[in-house]
């Protein structure tokens, strides 16, 4: 266990705690015993700092793993993308290039499958969508210790490496998601179409309210299903992996059993990982589908 957990509660809601940077308030009594003179920006030791600092507060460890394997995947395609252009002056393409080749067709032919109009954005998103998740849903494959030990010896309190287990960034992604839908609704549609949607289907105008209850609620239901699955599978697997961390520190006979099952529930989630970025994808491309279909 790390060094700032002594029990399994304590290991638990270590690993589960995000490095939050926000306000404290002048007068606050932090959790080592000093208390802020005047409102200061700093890092939350505790649970309950991270709490208190509000809705203004930033996960730096959502943010910066979020940022630092998007700039991976645009590296390594655009990588690929510069050695397929080698390739087709007559140089054998390697392995990585034919592997993003492969990736880059089964998105497209995901869109092809799903989307019915034409939209020159929506693939590009799609394969954004699929191998962002999918690189943050990896996170949980490295070893649970890790990069919270490492943090800890910087002097960190806490470092929460997987980042669809923070609700805020699967509900970033979602709204986002959301955002399109609406932006292409109203584009495709007009303004009075979509209102229209909305208030006339699916029981006619003498309906309205009920209409109005059903699709609204249909509307909302999009982007909270997107973030609470992903959001709801993910933090699930992480904590199998924390729970089976916690078998470490119960001698022999447990290390050898935590073993046996930590191997087993990773070869599992390399399905569910894959799996979640697969859905995301698809729900994305269904979604922004339906936006550009006009009904009658």
């Amino acid at each position: 266990m790390s060094a700032e957990a002594h029990t399994s509660t304590e290991y638990i809601k270590h690993h589960l705690q995000n490095l939050t940077f926000g306000q404290l308030p002048a007068g606050y009594q932090r959790g080592d015993g000093e208390t802020l003179s005047v409102g200061t920006w700093t890092l939350a030791h505790t649970a309950k700092e991270a709490k208190d600092m509000g809705f203004m507060a930033i996960n730096v460890d959502t943010m910066g793993f979020s940022v630092l394997l998007g700039a991976l995947f645009l590296f390594f395609f655009h990588r690929a993308s510069v050695l397929a252009t080698k390739s087709a002056a007559n140089v054998v393409p390697g392995g990585w290039v034919n592997f993003v080749e492969w990736v880059v067709e089964f998105v497209d032919s995901s869109v092809k499958g799903s989307f019915t109009s034409r939209n020159p954005m929506v693939a590009p998103l799609a394969l954004t969508i699929f191998i962002w998740i999918f690189l943050m849903n990896a996170m949980d494959l490295l070893p649970i210790d890790w990069l919270p030990r490492l943090a800890g010896l910087s002097g960190l309190p806490f470092m929460k490496v997987v980042v669809s287990t923070d609700p805020n960034a699967t509900f970033g992604m979602s709204l986002t998601v959301f955002a399109l839908v609406l932006y292409y609704s109203v584009k495709m549609k007009g303004l009075g179409g979509f209102v229209g949607e909305l208030t006339l289907q699916p029981f006619g105008k003498w309906g309205m309210p009920a209409n109005l209850l059903l699709e609204g609620v249909n509307l909302i239901a999009k982007p909270v299903s997107l973030a609470l699955r992903l959001f709801g599978n993910m933090y699930a697997g992480e904590m199998i992996f924390i729970l089976i961390a916690i078998m470490f520190s119960g001698g022999a006979v447990m290390m050898l059993t935590g073993g046996v099952l930590q191997w087993a529930w990773a070869v599992f989630h390399i399905l569910i990982i894959t799996l979640q970025a697969f859905i995301f994808m698809t729900l994305t491309i269904v979604y922004l589908d339906m936006a550009h279909q006009e009904h009658h």
